[in-house]
């Protein structure tokens, strides 16, 4: 599903403006062990929190489409250093991860609707060294 492909083409280019484009106005994120978030702004809200604390690439892309195009699936492998500490999570030095994580998506008119992201969080915590 082209629309998923760009969508994560732009997350590895460091692209929220790209990945923005791939969303409805009223896109529905729901983030691993937090909360929904509604639109856009909320979307570019948390990719710039994201951007600061973390550097992640996405390898080994899989991604599955449901018959009609509403729907769609990707696994992949994280591979990210944690540059600043989040809030609430360990402190960060610099530390190196790789955890396997899927993404979920609903689309709608062409655009991607929700995107709902797994990730084992106390793999992660584990690795970061907590």
């Amino acid at each position: 599903m082209q629309i998923v492909i760009d969508y994560f083409e732009a997350f590895n280019a460091g692209n929220v403006e790209g990945m923005l484009a791939c969303l409805t106005e009223d896109v529905a994120h729901h983030v691993n062990e937090g909360q929904v978030r509604e639109g856009k702004d909320l979307f570019l809200a948390f990719c710039t929190h994201m951007n600061q604390c973390y550097a992640e690439r996405l390898t080994d892309m899989v991604v599955f489409s449901a018959q009609g195009g509403t729907r769609a699936a990707a696994e992949y492998t994280v591979n990210g250093t944690y540059l600043q500490t989040d809030e609430g999570l360990p402190e960060a030095r610099g530390q190196t991860y790789c955890l396997p994580a899927g993404s979920f998506f609903d689309i709608r008119d062409g655009k991607i609707a929700r995107v709902t992201t797994y990730y084992n969080l106390a793999d992660w915590v584990r690795q970061v060294g907590a």
